[in-house]
């Protein structure tokens, strides 16, 4: 069959759930930091105002060069304009449906909520590690930052530093002691 009559996916189903993304539980907000929540509206505009601008240009280009079947520029353009396309409704979803909570507003200090900082440690006083709760856009373990979603921070929520948690982690089992909470 001719290319020429087959249909390309448009992506919307694929809006929802960007690839890699994580999905927020059934009902539950879109909890973010004020910095997370500048990240993406950050990425938004640069998409909207300078990349999908520049990209329509070339293609624009490529397509006045006669057969699009086997331009190069045309063809790659186009798959990247669906991308471009895709990634800012995500994005679009992302910052409209966000709860932005400030941690430096928070006023318990003394428990583990969003945005805390919390050191923690094993029980036996090894293995030290500092960990801030954000949203599940913003995670980075290798930044120490995990989502409050994940099973380390929902077993840390509302714990006091002293407290000693269980919880399943990917590697089986854990008890950790809380050592330190801070709201930055």
């Amino acid at each position: 069959m001719n290319k020429a009559f087959t249909k390309e996916s448009d992506g919307d189903d694929d809006d929802d759930l960007e690839a890699g993304a994580p999905a927020l539980p059934p009902g539950a907000a879109n909890y973010m930091t004020r910095r997370g929540y500048n990240a993406l509206r950050a990425e938004l505009e640069h998409l909207v105002k300078t990349e999908r601008p520049d990209l329509v240009k070339v293609v624009a280009w490529a397509a006045g060069n006669g057969d699009r079947s086997e331009n190069g520029d045309y063809l790659y353009g186009k798959k990247r304009l669906r991308e471009i396309d895709r990634r800012i409704r995500f994005l679009l979803k992302r910052t409209e449906n966000a709860t932005v909570v400030d941690p430096e507003t928070q006023q318990e200090l003394e428990q583990v909520f969003f945005g805390a900082t919390v050191t923690i440690c094993d029980r036996d006083g090894s293995n030290e590690a500092t960990y801030q709760v954000v949203g599940v856009d913003e995670a980075n373990a290798f930044e120490g930052k995990i989502s409050w979603i994940s099973p380390l921070a929902q077993a840390l929520m509302k714990t006091r530093e002293g407290d000693a948690v269980k919880f399943q982690s990917p590697a089986g089992p854990r008890e950790i002691e809380i050592v330190e909470i801070r709201y930055v």
